[in-house]
């Protein structure tokens, strides 16, 4: 199909960077990421060149220059990793992609796993947003979770990182957790808002496959408490000045995590790290519009240092027309305001008439709504945005 030629010259979209440390000090019985245990230490400073030499197969690979509007450093644990390790990464990339004037550059962090030296150090290396993987301020629940701190750990990682000069936080927290109330999760959560975060994560623990808790699950709240959980909680984070913008993200105005919403209106991004995923556009080379590749890296560290630079991918592939319709959905439908319509266009290169049947059916049956300009869920195709979702399946899919 050929496309109009406004589709085929619109601009890639904008750019950022995902990194993966693979490392915890021990695995959480709820986490499905990849992660793995440390035995011993971490090869820190190895791991820290084969990611370099990882960005680089990248930049010759795929063509990309930046700029990078952000950079994620996810995990595992990267507030394992010494400050000299991040200053590297940091120096490693600056010298290799361009950056943006402002962007954002943020770095998960554990409390057990949290140095106020080290924090100072990520700062200067120019990290100017942590997301600290608080999860809850109970005692009780944290030795449910299988963290490895406690309170007032927490709340010393938040003092460490304000006193490092980092005055943008995210803070995670779960709701949902083995035998919580509906009391019980709003004291959690008034205890974290108390730290005055400027971003939070209030998300739903889930029992995941291939988990412990999935295994061996331990005795969980009922699911209509936790979705009442759920609606107290976005009441009370909205009283306190705290907007929903997404399905669990909230944020203090003008505080919105950059390199997320990046990923929910479907930006572009490189993926470097044991694991680690990317999506990339190559525009006005094909007459029927945008390539769009996904790529991933080989999972397990050992496997991820061991191989050459240049044979690090597991995966890479092109996205058909029925992908594109799935993730955008899968992404856009994410945001509580939902996506102007022309966003579909713009990031993937193809007609609205391919979303169309998929909408029509999320309007009938009440799950979305549109205007002339934007596609956004209903109440009620945020508080199932499952089966919102699965209504982009292409057919194939949706029959199995």
């Amino acid at each position: 199909m050929r496309l109009p030629d406004s589709l085929l010259r619109l601009p890639a979209p904008p750019l950022s960077l995902y990194v993966h440390m693979p490392w915890c000090i021990r695995k959480c019985p709820y986490c499905d990421f990849n992660s793995h245990a440390l035995a011993e230490t971490a090869p820190f400073d190895r791991y820290v060149e084969r990611l370099i030499a990882d960005l680089d197969a990248d930049l010759a690979r795929f063509g990309v220059s930046g700029p990078l509007q952000s950079i994620f450093i996810g995990g595992g644990t990267p507030s394992l990793f010494p400050g000299a390790a991040i200053h590297r990464l940091m120096d490693g990339i600056a010298a290799r992609v361009e950056l943006a004037g402002d962007v954002e550059v943020t770095l998960e962090a554990n409390p057990g796993a949290a140095e106020a030296g080290r924090f100072a150090a990520y700062r200067g290396a120019g990290v100017n947003r942590l997301s600290i993987g608080i999860q809850s301020l109970s005692a009780t629940q944290l030795e449910h979770l299988g963290r490895v701190h406690d309170p007032s750990e927490a709340r010393a990682a938040v003092r460490m990182a304000r006193s490092a000069g980092f005055d943008n936080l995210n803070l995670d927290l779960m709701f949902g957790l083995p035998d919580q109330s509906l009391q019980t999760a709003a004291e959690d959560l008034e205890a974290l808002i108390a730290l005055e975060p400027e971003h939070l994560s209030y998300y739903q623990l889930t029992l995941e496959p291939n988990t412990s808790f999935h295994a061996r699950p331990p005795r969980m709240p009922d699911p209509d408490l936790v979705a009442d959980m759920g609606e107290q909680g976005e009441t009370i984070l909205g009283t306190a000045g705290y907007g929903r913008y997404e399905v669990s993200a909230y944020s203090q105005p003008g505080r919105r995590c950059r390199h997320n919403l990046g990923y929910w209106q479907f930006g572009d991004y490189l993926g470097i790290g044991a694991g680690a995923h990317g999506k990339l556009t190559t525009t006005g080379q094909a007459e029927d519009g945008f390539r769009i590749q996904r790529m991933a890296k080989h999972r397990h560290p050992d496997a991820y240092l061991e191989r050459s630079p240049r044979a690090l991918l597991s995966g890479l592939r092109d996205l058909r027309d029925t992908d594109l319709v799935l993730e955008f959905a899968l992404n856009a439908l994410r945001l509580t305001s939902g996506c102007e319509r022309s966003l579909f266009s713009a990031m993937t290169g193809r007609p609205w008439t391919l979303m169309e049947p998929h909408v029509a059916e999320g309007i009938r049956r009440g799950l979305l709504q549109e205007d002339e300009e934007r596609l956004l869920p209903t109440d009620l195709g945020r508080d199932f945005l499952d089966d919102l979702v699965a209504l982009f399946l292409p057919p194939e899919a949706s029959r199995r």
